[in-house]
């Protein structure tokens, strides 16, 4: 007994969060191989790579789920992508928080690692408003959406199609059940808004959103819910009108569309592309700039403690504001009268090294292994580690090794760089300094 309480304080929470996410993708593996799950036979690669798709909420598919899948199989599916988006951890302490018993030390502990927690304090009253939250939220557009698709798709299935767009909506997953996903509603404002909404709170992070709900004035706000609130309003802003640019005279896409639906479509496909995974039109005919931007924003994700993946905004804007501040020899980066300090900036140049290294490393693997184009390639590649999902339309034509690939590189995108480096590499302490010494760089 003393054994396994000793074994237990040695494993680590990064070792436990990626244990949480492989040992849900075994489950949900062998759920959806079930005969009970699919409408027809798929293969092992198949389930695997649906169900890590799912359990890290980022959408890419190599069957259409709707009608792949039986009523069992979606709702295996969607269990995946609410687990997943929320966290195992959230849900584990919710079950012990039901039954009356004590959240020990252990647990709140991997709960500070999977929220970027500073202390421990009041990770107990976290969960409990984490899981209030999603449910109003997801209550109010499951209702909201519900009025709208009961009298196109009748009681029974308007109800259930919002449920499931709603809950893979709010964890930027981007499944849907639709065989075009949503390009059928390029030009319904309320399917657009409503959906889009859930993708931008669900990737501002939860704790950004308690933060907003507990201190309504910008100058309570930390520095955090600041740079999240700032660049997610200026990231979409900046997105949308450089799509709406390089798509407007785009045949295949917005072209013959009105000045309306041309704002609202770009809208939307600027907002995806932060980790949702969702298209009002088709990813594989947009423009190469927009497809390159589009590579950008999967890569920069969502928030810290969200439903989104990626580097991360926060990090993105660390590393330009500590660029631009040596450009104009300050010592000392800030924001908002706040100093960022250095070791944040580390951090943040030690993820986005760490995952651009990941990402051109899986690049070049797989253009040696696959037949795909370089360019679709990298896009499904980037969309894989941002757990995004959209994709240029190649994702079935994988191999079964690529496909392993690409489920390796959505688990390296949703559990984090810096998280799989943690299980790699055991943090040295130093208590001594070097000499310094100059090196010539640039």
């Amino acid at each position: 007994m003393h054994s396994k309480k000793l074994y237990r304080r040695h494993i680590s929470p990064p070792v436990v969060i990626a244990g949480n996410f492989l040992l849900l993708i075994l489950i949900g593996t062998l759920l959806l191989k079930l005969p009970i799950a699919t409408e027809r036979p798929i293969t092992w690669i198949d389930a695997l790579f649906t169900v890590t798709s799912a359990t890290t909420v980022t959408g890419l598919i190599v069957f259409d789920p709707g009608s792949a899948l039986t009523l069992f199989g979606e709702i295996v599916l969607l269990s995946l992508i609410q687990f997943g988006g929320i966290g195992l951890m959230v849900f584990a302490v919710a079950i012990l928080l039901l039954l009356g018993r004590k959240v020990g030390m252990q647990n709140r502990i991997y709960l500070q690692e999977s929220f970027s927690f500073q202390t421990l304090g009041g990770m107990v009253k976290f969960v409990r408003q984490i899981l209030l939250f999603v449910l109003i939220v997801e209550g109010i557009a499951i209702i909201i959406l519900s009025l709208h698709w009961v009298p196109t798709f009748g009681l029974q299935d308007g109800i259930y199609y919002s449920v499931f767009h709603v809950i893979s909506a709010f964890n930027n997953a981007g499944f849907s059940l639709f065989p075009d996903n949503l390009s059928q509603f390029v030009s319904d404002p309320l399917v657009n808004l409503v959906l889009s909404s859930l993708l931008i709170i669900g990737g501002l992070g939860f704790v950004v959103v308690l933060d907003l709900v507990k201190n309504k004035s910008f100058v309570h706000w930390s520095l955090h819910t600041k740079m999240m609130i700032t660049g997610t309003i200026a990231l979409n802003c900046v997105a949308t009108v450089t799509i709406f640019v390089l798509e407007f005279n785009n045949t295949h896409t917005i072209a013959d569309f009105s000045l309306a639906d041309k704002a609202l479509a770009s809208y939307f496909q600027a907002v995806s592309p932060r980790t949702a995974g969702f298209n009002t039109i088709s990813i594989g005919d947009m423009e190469e700039p927009s497809l390159l931007f589009t590579m950008l924003l999967m890569f920069i994700g969502g928030g810290s403690a969200s439903t989104a993946s990626g580097i991360k905004l926060t990090t993105f804007m660390i590393i330009v504001i500590a660029t631009l501040s040596y450009f104009r020899s300050i010592r000392e980066p800030h924001l908002f009268g706040r100093t960022i300090k250095f070791d944040i900036i580390f951090r943040s140049l030690a993820i986005a090294t760490v995952s651009t290294m990941i990402v051109f490393g899986f690049i070049f693997i797989l253009t040696i292994i696959e037949t795909i184009p370089v360019f679709p390639l990298a896009f499904e590649v980037f969309s894989a580690f941002g757990t995004v999902g959209l994709s240029m339309g190649v994702t079935e034509d994988f191999s079964a090794i690529g496909r392993v690939l690409l489920c390796v590189v959505m688990f390296l995108g949703r559990i984090g760089p810096l998280t799989l480096f943690f299980l790699l590499l055991k943090p040295k302490k130093e208590s001594f300094r070097y000499p310094y010494d100059q090196v010539q760089s640039g």
